[in-house]
């Protein structure tokens, strides 16, 4: 088994279910995503390994969305490969230069798709971004889905490991809860705004007995952040 995650950004859904099925069967994890929005939940829900992306999406390109990747400090590193029907080479082109790692025409064969996509996952090294972050003793490792500190596993629901994993990779910046809400759990949910206030009362509460607590911190009429500095 690879255990490495792809997220598969395409809108035709046999197109889709076909990747995704010839993918699982050679070991690897899959995510699937119909548009750019739904991409964009699923790589703030948690980073995959290498990402397939259609061109053209109905919400806006897949060389648009690849750009918008790559220019992120957190996921510029993140291989993606390109999936169109466009074969000019003025269209290649294009979608190299704009961070592309690979770019496959349609139609291809499953076997192609697969040497393709092992290709430019040896070239990545130390593939995709699940790595390990660590704050004073608080360690993220995103590979194995574990929080610790100092080597003690924290016991934590699911909603609030993924809104600390969401946190440590995005230092310092202050969200909204509306923003929260739709990395979270996305943006056509009906959360309220007080489930974030719930869920950071009781991260704070599972990081207080070892000192932990301050990380998250409170942005007077902005929201949240997660920081080592003082307020």
């Amino acid at each position: 088994m690879h255990g490495k995650l792809i997220l598969v950004v395409e809108d035709e859904r046999a197109i889709r279910d076909m990747i995704a099925f010839g993918l699982k069967r050679a070991g690897y994890g899959v995510r699937e995503a119909e548009d750019c929005r739904t991409a964009r939940e699923a790589l703030a829900d948690r980073l995959p390994d290498l990402m397939l992306v259609d061109w053209m999406l109905p919400d806006m390109s897949g060389l648009e969305l690849t750009r918008s990747v790559k220019r992120d400090r957190l996921t510029k590193e993140l291989p993606v490969i390109m999936l169109t029907a466009r074969a000019e080479e003025g269209d290649k082109v294009m979608g190299l230069e704009n961070g592309a790692d690979d770019y496959i025409t349609k139609p291809f064969s499953p076997r192609e798709l697969l040497a393709r996509i092992g290709a430019v996952l040896r070239r990545a090294g130390t593939v995709g971004l699940n790595q390990v972050i660590e704050f004073e003793g608080l360690k993220l490792d995103q590979q194995g889905q574990r929080m610790t500190v100092n080597d003690e596993v924290l016991p934590l629901a699911r909603t609030e490991f993924r809104m600390l994993e969401f946190f440590m990779t995005r230092p310092e910046r202050v969200f909204s809860r509306e923003q929260l809400i739709a990395r979270l759990w996305g943006s056509d949910t009906s959360v309220e705004d007080r489930t974030i206030d719930v869920c950071i009362r009781r991260l704070r509460m599972a990081l207080e007995p070892y000192g932990l607590d301050r990380y998250i911190q409170t942005v007077r009429s902005a929201g949240y952040r997660f920081s080592n500095k003082a307020q």
